[in-house]
């Protein structure tokens, strides 16, 4: 979900959004180019498909990698984390993944046995939130990714709750998608085998709503729970 605040939103969110997605060293696709997705509408229908990343870090040399609540603004993708987390304290470079996977694919040889599946993977220099305005915004976003329509019925943070929260921002503008859909690839030779082949999809549905204990009797589930 594109969610756009103050009077930054407009540059924000059509700087690169004509623009195909970059070529880098980090981003061109050695192996299975035909996968490769170019345009940027791509790109955003992955991530904000998503619920959760993947950040990777390097901290005194060695990798991290930290699953953690995202939300997109535009052409920029926040996350946040609490002020002690090191991975968060780090920002710097990194790397951000999301991936959904589709459905398992069965082949005839082990070899083409395979995944349908939707990934994109972002590199740039993170930054620390710290204008108050834009930081509020990330965590609005972050909110709606995971759960629609919570930002405006729920208590917003205090003051102390945000300078406990580290949030940051991470520009869209090198990323790549991949995609990959459809039956397995063989070898031509191996059709003949008797053998099953085909696609076993993957479905994640969300399940009833369950209140909290402490919710007053008589509060119905609100509606922008209860349509998930």
């Amino acid at each position: 979900m594109a969610l756009q605040y103050g009077p930054l939103s407009f540059y924000r969110s059509h700087m690169l959004s004509t623009t195909p997605l970059s070529t880098t060293p980090r981003t061109a696709l050695t192996r299975a180019k035909d996968r490769a997705r170019t345009d940027r509408a791509d790109l955003h229908a992955v991530l904000d498909a998503g619920l959760i990343c993947h950040l990777g870090v390097v901290i005194d040399g060695c990798p991290r990698v930290v699953p953690t609540a995202y939300g997109r603004i535009g052409e920029t993708l926040y996350l946040h984390g609490s002020t002690g987390a090191t991975s968060l304290r780090a920002a710097g470079e990194v790397c951000v993944t999301v991936t959904h996977v589709d459905g398992v694919v069965y082949a005839r040889s082990a070899f083409h046995q395979s995944v349908n599946y939707r990934s994109a993977m972002i590199y740039g220099t993170a930054r620390v939130v710290t204008d108050p305005e834009e930081k509020t915004a990330g965590l609005r976003a972050l909110t709606e990714q995971l759960a629609p329509g919570q930002w405006d019925v729920a208590r917003p943070p205090y003051r102390k709750e945000l300078a406990q929260t580290t949030v940051l921002a991470l520009p869209l503008a090198e990323a790549s998608v991949k995609v990959r859909q459809g039956p397995p690839r063989e070898e031509e030779e191996d059709l003949a085998l008797p053998v099953w082949a085909g696609v076993l999809p993957l479905r994640v549905g969300w399940g009833d709503p369950q209140p909290d204990p402490a919710v007053p009797p008589g509060v119905p589930v609100p509606s922008h729970v209860a349509w998930r």
